[in-house]
């Protein structure tokens, strides 16, 4: 039943990261990633509540985590939970660690990026 909570709430996250990012686009312009700047903003301040939230009113409600912050949340930005896990690691006095988590994702995701492209246009 897992799977259906989150896949439920990411339906619906990623449909609202589609719509704020039309919506970014026709208000901004596309010359600049309105949208995925937006949406990764939008996302990490909601991920923040909901983790409060979460732990606060609910705890140990598994099928409404599962659906509002992996599913809903994820759907709509990963960013959110990257940030949740940075601020998770540094909360815990982890500072390096969460700097060097910081770091290795941007780095190795551009960098992952950049492989994808060269390998799909070799493939090409």
């Amino acid at each position: 039943m897992a799977f259906v909570w989150v896949g439920l709430g990411g339906a619906l996250g990623a449909m609202a990261r589609y719509g704020v990012g039309l919506l970014a686009g026709r208000l901004f312009g596309l010359a600049f990633p309105w949208g995925t700047l937006t949406v990764n903003v939008m996302g990490s301040f909601a991920m923040g509540l909901a983790a409060i939230w979460v732990a606060r009113n609910l705890g140990a409600a598994e099928p409404v985590r599962l659906f509002l912050m992996t599913g809903l949340l994820g759907g709509f930005t990963t960013f959110s939970a990257f940030s949740l896990d940075a601020f998770s690691l540094w909360e815990r006095g982890q500072i390096g660690l969460a700097i060097a988590y910081v770091l290795a994702s941007v780095v190795a995701a551009i960098l992952g990026l950049f492989a994808g492209i060269a390998l799909g246009r070799a493939l090409v």
